[in-house]
């Protein structure tokens, strides 16, 4: 993978979201409205976390702040929308899949604003993120092996696009967040 210092990093990361969003795309047309909804609800997670980790926005208060914040829990509430439909259409690697994503964001959410103490617990971090990304890299071999290869392909480009929002956090530009 490209250092984050390179404009090579810059285009893999734009390569990454605009196959992210072709896969919501293509989730909204020919998936079920769980999964367009889980989809667009994931990339719009996404792009604000990479807004408030790479770019800083959101750091400082203000109504860009109060904007992030407020499209974050749109979103999350659609994420909560789509896990209920999984469950409810008994699509048990989606309903798994949305708790591994929940939990890895809890993990991403508190580094990123709680800094100290991701400093000072940076074992029990690691382990964490390492069995949630574990978790995540099963359930993609599980889509493979049922032949579900856009699952697959999916889910492997969601762990890419984690490993950048770690390089963001890594590389010490996630502003340090105070929680109001």
């Amino acid at each position: 993978m490209p250092t984050a210092d390179r404009p090579a990093y810059l285009w893999f990361k734009a390569g990454l979201f605009a196959l992210l969003a072709c896969n919501t795309a293509a989730y909204l047309i020919s998936g079920t409205l769980s999964e367009g909804l889980d989809s667009v609800a994931w990339l719009v997670l996404l792009l604000l976390f990479e807004m408030e980790t790479d770019f800083g926005w959101g750091a400082h208060g203000g109504w860009t702040a109060s904007a992030i914040r407020g499209s974050r829990l749109v979103a999350a509430a659609a994420v909560a929308a789509a896990a209920a439909g999984y469950v409810r259409e008994q699509e048990w690697l989606d309903a798994i899949n949305v708790g591994f994503w929940i939990a890895i964001v809890i993990v991403l959410e508190s580094q990123v604003r709680f800094p100290a103490i991701a400093v000072n617990h940076r074992t029990a971090y690691a382990a964490a993120a390492g069995l949630l990304y574990t978790g995540l890299g099963v359930l993609a071999m599980i889509w493979m092996w049922q032949g579900e290869w856009f699952d697959a392909y999916d889910a492997l480009l969601w762990l890419a696009a984690l490993i950048v929002i770690e390089m963001n956090i890594l590389r010490g530009i996630a502003p340090k967040f105070t929680v109001r």
